[in-house]
């Protein structure tokens, strides 16, 4: 743990600050459209072997990022749109023989947020073959050496590759806010989680501490989010959504101030999006006590602290479509944990 500590420290050392870059970032949309396809193919035709099955279409936009993590690399591949069935097949000669780990998403028809697949995994230089009618996917790429003692399959419990899925699409979402010198953190700590998922043991689970409470803090979240009005969202409902103890989920929500803080900073915020929107004239008292604030005393007070100024202000500014100051960070450990690298999307800069 020493040495590997010292090697992360070295790393981060020769890292920059930079935002971390985006090394490939390609689209199909410069070829004409019937050629997009078989453009689209050639961008994988040394990992897989692609076709349509369903070709009425005159076109195919797909788009592909790729961020490069140390050993690892992850991709973005997105190819919008209903009907695009495709089959895809292992080479009768491999070229490569990475682990890949695959997230599918399919967006609904109204627009909403995307429909999230189980995890498919494979071997590259393993036969295989699949289909698939999704909008897109997320790909991990693991160097073969990963999986330790298992040469040809990954065992992944079906809970674990919920959980892997999760870790996956967090890591994906955190990228626009990392930066160059995160990228040893990043890769040593989702080494770990993947190995404490497919290869058990106390050390493993002890290395992946930091990124499992992440997943576990990013599933609290969207809990918390799709649940900010029930009166019986509480620490100990959360609890037992998420099959944890009291005493982990304080633990992992110390750096937000706590669980009950973070939930009521989230009603807070809530309620002063409502306020200032002038098409809603009900009484502040009402929209307080519809997002939790059965007191309204408590509750002007409680918001001026969190905002520093009233609600009957915060009413007026956004009326008078006066927008919002950011919120401050809260102060932190300068040393870049993955919990808060990953998780700072969803504590702090997806409400503001």
């Amino acid at each position: 743990m020493q040495d590997k500590a010292r090697v992360i420290s070295a790393s981060a050392k020769i890292g920059t600050t930079e935002p971390l870059r985006c090394v490939v970032d390609i689209d199909t949309s410069s070829a004409p459209p019937a050629e997009q396809f078989d453009l689209y193919r050639s961008w994988h035709s040394s990992i897989a072997d692609i076709e349509l099955l369903r070709d009425k279409f005159g076109s195919f936009a797909a788009r592909e990022r790729v961020w490069q993590l140390g050993g690892l690399v992850l991709a973005c591949i997105e190819y919008p749109g209903t009907g695009y069935h495709r089959r895809w097949s292992s080479k009768k000669n491999p070229v490569f023989d990475h682990w890949l780990l695959c997230v599918p998403q399919t967006i609904p028809s109204d627009g909403g947020q995307p429909r999230i697949g189980p995890l498919r995994w494979q071997c590259l230089a393993m036969p295989h073959q699949g289909q698939g009618e999704d909008d897109g996917v997320i790909c991990l790429f693991l160097p073969r050496d990963f999986a330790f003692s298992q040469p040809f399959t990954l065992d992944i419990r079906q809970e674990m590759a919920a959980f892997v899925a999760d870790y996956i699409l967090l890591l994906y979402h955190s990228l626009p806010n990392r930066t160059e010198n995160d990228v040893p953190y990043i890769a040593a700590a989702t080494t770990s989680l993947l190995a404490a998922c497919i290869s058990p043991s106390r050390d493993h689970f002890f290395e992946a501490q930091e990124p499992i409470d992440a997943v576990i803090m990013a599933r609290a979240n969207r809990l918390i989010a799709a649940r900010l009005a029930d009166r019986d969202l509480t620490p100990e409902r959360l609890c037992q959504e998420l099959s944890i103890s009291r005493s982990r989920l304080y633990r992992i929500f110390e750096p937000a101030g706590g669980v009950s803080h973070y939930i009521r900073r989230q009603r807070l915020l809530k309620t002063r999006d409502v306020l200032g929107d002038s098409t809603d004239g009900r009484p502040i008292s009402s929209i307080a006590e519809e997002w939790g604030f059965v007191d309204p005393s408590t509750y002007s007070r409680t918001f001026r602290r969190e905002f520093g100024i009233s609600p009957k202000e915060a009413r007026e500014a956004g009326w008078l479509g006066i927008k919002h100051p950011p919120l401050a960070e809260r102060p932190g450990d300068n040393t870049p944990s993955l919990s808060s690298l990953l998780a700072s999307n969803y504590l702090l800069g997806r409400q503001l």
